[in-house]
């Protein structure tokens, strides 16, 4: 009986040393990156990364982000995303729900505004109808304007207040609309020989930035350099993995990675891809990179 207490504990002690001495890639919960040759596990979601790894299969020094800032995704990023404020001038929105370490901030319109969004993410609010002449049908909500009874059906049809309002505003939208239609007319004919020459001679930017990306790829990876692609494709939800292969089949050559990368991000974008290059440099604060990719793709004009 002892023997066999003996050997039981024996091989308790060998599986627990076996899994302390062959590190698996089980260690890193949310993955693994590369840096300085070795595969550093990921910081969690709220965390970034203050100091890399220096053995294999090993977390670093991960840290919560700082307040005003967050990461919603495990990452290999030192500095974490800023979170969006919800009080620009002028866009009429209000936080909902603060931003914390693992969230960025939900915004939201206030009250009596409304936004219409396909992504439900609303960036500048309008105010809603207060449907003065014939009263509110359906009210408005966050996401629809109010919707106004019909002419019939509204409350001014009963006096002669709101007819002598509509008789005044129909004379002026009368009186607008013939002056627009005489300022158009001249404009037409004084610009549609430069637009049609325009059409012709393709200066047309976002012609040019719909079709002529594909010959330019490398030296637009060249402007804009491995981490801004890496951001950009990280922000259009390009896989982990996918940026990963890119980094780990061309290593030491960071111009070839970023060209991988770049051709990936390209392709997931179609014939927008110029165009919406463009505007991720611009709003991720990369206004002269931006400039540089123009004036590749001006250059082929």
């Amino acid at each position: 009986m002892a023997a066999d207490s003996h050997n039981i504990a024996w091989i308790l002690t060998f599986l627990l040393v076996s899994e302390a001495v062959s590190p698996s890639s089980a260690q890193c919960v949310d993955g693994t990156y590369e840096h300085d040759g070795k595969d550093c596990c990921r910081c969690a979601a709220g965390q970034r990364v203050v100091k890399h790894c220096t053995e294999n299969l090993q977390y670093g020094e991960c840290d919560l982000c700082e307040p005003g800032t967050y990461s919603s995704n495990p990452n290999n990023q030192m500095q974490c995303e800023l979170c969006t404020s919800c009080a620009h001038p002028n866009d009429n929105l209000e936080e909902k729900e603060p931003c914390t370490p693992a969230r960025d901030t939900k915004c939201q319109c206030k009250k009596d505004h409304f936004c219409v969004s396909n992504t439900g993410i609303c960036k500048l609010c309008h105010p809603c109808d207060k449907c003065v002449e014939n009263g509110i049908k359906v009210g408005c909500t966050n996401i629809s304007d109010t919707v106004c009874n019909d002419k019939a059906e509204g409350g001014v049809s009963e006096g002669n207040h709101g007819r002598v309002i509509g008789g005044i505003i129909g004379g002026i939208i009368g009186v607008i609309v013939l002056v627009v239609v005489v300022f158009g007319v001249f404009r037409w004919r004084k610009g549609n020989k430069k637009r049609a020459d325009e059409n012709q001679n393709g200066t047309d930017v976002e012609g040019r930035l719909l079709r002529d990306i594909g010959p330019h790829l490398s030296d637009i990876a060249d402007v804009i350099g491995w981490k801004p692609m890496r951001d950009i494709a990280m922000r259009d939800k390009i896989s982990d993995a996918t940026i990963d292969s890119c980094k780990l089949n061309y290593p030491g050559d960071s111009q070839e990675q970023t060209l991988q990368l770049l051709k990936i991000w390209v392709e997931s974008q179609g014939m927008n891809a110029g165009k919406n290059l463009i505007q991720r440099l611009e709003t991720s604060g990369k206004r002269s990179k931006a400039e540089e990719v123009m004036h590749i793709l001006d250059c082929d004009s």
